[in-house]
């Protein structure tokens, strides 16, 4: 199975048509998006690129392909205004008999998380990276929109290897699960 992972849109479309080109060429099974769909702070939403019905109707176009997450950002509204579903905190998926526990970050991070053996991958902080402590494997794609440390980011997965990408390819940080 092949994912494609982003996190913390925040409401901003500039990136997203290269999601879209990524989902195709990388002939991806499911889109999956790790919260922060839509919010973007008032004083910011002069940005140019800030759209939030063109993120409903980007997502809704996956959303036979689509695992989306509620972040801390996802009001009610947000959940009720989407004509696709939105988990609530966490969302399980077994991978080659390992299993893979998607949450926004929030509450469950690599501070807070028990579960040995498993891949916890969570959106929330803006910051890419892979870590492996324990026996369990922590991944953050970064925020396809607004990271806080260098490129927007996402995440791919092959079936043998999780790798982070920036937004112009260049290849973040990667780690062969297979």
């Amino acid at each position: 199975m092949k994912l494609l992972f982003i996190s913390d849109i925040h409401g901003l479309k500039s990136n997203l048509e290269k999601i879209k080109s990524k989902f195709i060429e990388f002939n991806c099974d499911k889109l999956i998006v790790l919260g922060d769909l839509y919010y973007l702070s008032p004083f910011a939403r002069n940005d140019k690129d800030y759209d939030v019905q063109y993120i409903k109707d980007f997502l809704e176009a996956f959303k036979d392909k689509l695992i989306c997450i509620r972040g801390n950002c996802d009001s009610d509204e947000d959940i009720i205004t989407s004509n696709f579903k939105i988990i609530d905190e966490i969302y399980s998926l077994s991978l080659n008999n390992k299993e893979l526990y998607l949450t926004h970050g929030h509450i469950y991070n690599e501070t807070n998380w028990k579960k040995e053996n498993s891949i916890l991958i969570f959106g929330h902080y803006h910051v890419p990276f892979i870590k492996e402590e324990e026996n369990t494997l922590y991944i953050n794609p970064g925020s396809i929109s607004r990271p806080r440390e260098n490129n927007p980011t996402y995440l791919y997965f092959d079936g043998k290897s999780f790798i982070i990408y920036d937004i112009y390819d260049k290849i973040i940080d990667e780690k062969k699960i297979f």
